[in-house]
């Protein structure tokens, strides 16, 4: 005779298919499943009531401060970095496998601090636009943007760049010391496929040491800090964008990133430079973007 349960083995079922008929299939799905898993998870640790009233307590924290912020300081948004749930999100949407030709260019994270608004640029320029900061390290970057299919460079494209300062802020993180969309531009590549433009060695630096994020850190007795990195998002009309960051091979972060965004390809080396009195160093990097609907091996 089988062992009787101890919790209601109808419970979980009875809560989906509470969904109405207009509920979509996919709705369905996803919330059904999201559902399931929350109920065995709350079964499996057998969840107590102040350990179910801390995590309702702590999402409510993670609303105040994004919205006590004016939307600027994005809680749910680093805690999804924090649990690897955005690296692994990525790799599920963007994950190419080719056998021949170029390999297409890593995804990795967006992260919280992408801005629409940062303004286009001509190659050559600089997204450096309050001056070189104390500590900073000016770098000519620069490559070609090419079809993996025929290794053709993709006039047109564009190159989105955004980067911490060398105190490890963003710009709106920082209005004291920078103006908005400092350090952030849009680039267009020529009909070559090339862009080129100056930036900083990026900084190493630590995410936030209050609220809800650096809270979640410390249960788990981690470090809150993030490898030097360039963001960059990369698209055309035609391709597949990219969306990812560039990190320095030198950096002691690299190898235990607190978002677990850092992928081997996109790890880089900056070389010093010569001939150039804008720059101390240089970054030459290519993208590979895969042609819209190109599924590569399945």
């Amino acid at each position: 005779m089988a062992a009787p349960h101890r919790f209601d083995p109808n419970f979980t079922d009875n809560v989906i298919n509470g969904m109405g008929p207009n509920t979509t299939p996919r709705n369905r799905q996803v919330l059904g499943a999201l559902i399931r898993h929350i109920h065995d998870f709350a079964r499996e640790v057998e969840l107590t009531i102040d350990e179910w009233m801390a995590g309702v307590k702590f999402i409510n924290e993670v609303g105040r401060i994004y919205s006590e912020s004016g939307q600027t300081r994005n809680e749910a948004h680093r805690l999804s970095d924090i649990l690897g749930l955005e690296s692994l999100v990525d790799e599920i949407a963007h994950k190419i496998v080719v056998e021949e030709g170029l390999e297409p260019t890593s995804s990795s994270i967006l992260g919280p601090f992408w801005s629409p608004n940062a303004p286009f640029r001509e190659n050559g320029g600089t997204i450096i636009q309050d001056g070189v900061p104390p500590n900073g390290r000016v770098t000519k970057m620069h490559g070609v943007i090419r079809d993996i299919t025929t290794g053709k460079p993709i006039p047109n494209a564009v190159f989105d760049i955004w980067q911490a300062s060398a105190n490890g802020k963003y710009d709106f993180q920082d209005p004291e010391n920078q103006t908005p969309n400092n350090l952030r531009g849009k680039f267009k590549a020529n009909e070559n496929g090339e862009y080129w433009f100056y930036c900083l060695h990026p900084t190493a630096y630590s995410l936030p040491r209050d609220g809800p994020s650096w809270a979640l850190l410390q249960l788990m007795d981690r470090h809150p800090m993030r490898p030097a990195h360039i963001h960059i998002m990369v698209t055309h009309p035609d391709y597949q964008g990219c969306t990812t960051q560039l990190y320095p091979s030198d950096d002691p972060w690299i190898t235990n990133d607190t978002v677990f965004a850092v992928k081997d390809d996109l790890v880089v080396t900056f070389k010093p430079i010569e001939g150039d009195d804008k720059a101390v160093l240089e970054l030459e990097y290519n993208v590979n973007l895969a042609p819209k609907g190109f599924k590569g091996k399945v």
